[in-house]
Order: structure tokens, then sequence, then C-alpha cells
């Protein structure tokens, strides 16, 4: 593909990627800095792309990959690290010892506000819990995915409401 051909699809399909920008950033300027920075790529990379391939999909992904980036080495720069002498906790002679105790008292009061949900809502809540789909669910109940879907949310509200607390 020539590149006058790639850059005229390039600017075809360029107006697609400022809401997307918008999403990631929730910021009107660092997303018109993100798009950029992608239109830039694009263009630097314009070898790597395959004639016959989604191009939206792939500035999608050049978007993606640099706000991951950009938000990993962010992360990395507001990371502070404390290289500062701590020589008197060196001779602070308190022990402390874990205390499960309180743990437990609120995993067995979690437990019970699980078992005292209704039957109806438990089934449902408990195998979500166990880490299967909403269909998958539904499959082995034999209930439509929708009522099992409102069973599990209205359990949780029910355990919200018992365990306020927490």
């Amino acid at each position: 593909m020539s590149t006058p051909e790639f850059n005229e699809m390039l600017v075809d399909n360029a107006e697609f990627l400022r809401p997307f920008a918008i999403t990631l950033t929730r910021d009107n300027e660092a997303a018109q800095d993100l798009f950029q920075e992608t239109m830039y790529r694009a263009i630097a990379n314009s070898e790597k792309y395959n004639v016959g391939t989604n191009i939206k999909a792939w500035l999608y992904t050049i978007m993606r990959n640099i706000f991951i980036n950009n938000y990993r080495r962010k992360a990395k720069q507001n990371t502070i690290f404390d290289n500062t002498p701590n020589e008197f906790l060196l001779d602070y002679n308190q022990v402390t010892t874990a205390n499960a105790a309180e743990g437990t008292l609120q995993m067995k009061e979690i437990q019970s506000a699980i078992h005292e949900l209704p039957e109806i809502f438990r089934n449902p809540f408990l195998l979500y819990f166990d880490g299967y789909k909403y269909h998958e669910i539904a499959d082995m109940l034999k209930e439509p995915l929708g009522t099992i879907k409102s069973r599990i949310h209205f359990a949780r509200k029910l355990l919200k409401s018992q365990l306020e607390r927490y």
C-alpha cells in the first residue's frame, strides 16, 4: 500500500478515535495528546500495517497500548521511596501478634447472613460467588438469564443491608 493511500485511510478513520481517547483519559487535553500520539505512531509504523486488516482495530490497539504505557509510567513516577534511616525501630521492643479472631467473627457473620438469605436468592448467589458465569448458573438452575441476574442483584442488596457495618 502506498503512503498516500495509507494516509488517506488513516484520516478517514481517525475521528473514531477521539471518543475512545476521551473515554480512556476522562480529560479533553489528555485525550487530544493521546489522539496525536496515536496518529504519530500510526504514521511512524505504517509499514507494520497489514493491508486488508481492520484499520480501526489497529488504531484502537495502538491508542490503548499508549494509554496503558503512560499510565504505568505515571504510576512509577508517583511512587515515593523512603530512604531515611529508621533506627528508632530497631530498639522498639513491642511485640505484636496477629489477631485472627476478629476476622473469623466477621466471616462467621457474613456466612450466617448468606445462609439466612431465602433459598431462591442464596443458590444463585453462592454459585456466582464460586465463580460461575451468569449463563452457566441459568443453565444449571434451568431459569432465564434475566431472572438469575436479578436474583443475584437482590441477594447482594439484602446482604448489604444486613452487613451495613462492614
